[in-house]
């Protein structure tokens, strides 16, 4: 059940998104898009000793993408990189705290799968 204070958390992340734009000396750039819905994230990542030092993202597509690629960044930053490895899908969409469909699970999870996949040949320092 979705409470009414995550839902507003998510819609201001859509409105004012965190971490919004490009890293100009970004270790890590990946893009994901759902070939289904037409939403496109891009990750930009900077990883220093272990840890995301700095992360943004640039993305196009529906409220709950966009929305969950912000919180994402907020979540992730200064993480080290061993410990995002072991976030799965499920603790992720129970920390956004809505409940959501099947389709609309895979928006909110597209950002993850980006983080999955940029960080997946980064040694854990």
């Amino acid at each position: 059940m979705t409470s009414d204070i995550a839902y507003e958390v998510m819609m201001d992340h859509y409105r004012n998104p965190h971490n919004y734009g490009s890293i100009e000396n970004a270790t890590q750039k990946i893009t994901e898009y759902n070939p289904l819905c037409g939403d496109t994230v891009h990750l930009e990542m900077l990883i220093k000793d272990g840890r995301v030092d700095d992360i943004k993202f640039i993305g196009r597509g529906c409220s709950i993408s966009q929305a969950s690629a912000s919180i994402l960044t907020e979540t992730v930053k200064g993480k080290e990189v061993g410990s995002l490895k072991e976030l799965t899908d499920e603790k992720y969409l129970v920390s956004l705290g809505v409940t959501l469909g099947p389709a609309r699970e895979k928006c909110a999870l597209l950002s993850l799968n980006a983080l999955k996949k940029a960080i997946s040949g980064v040694k854990n320092e």
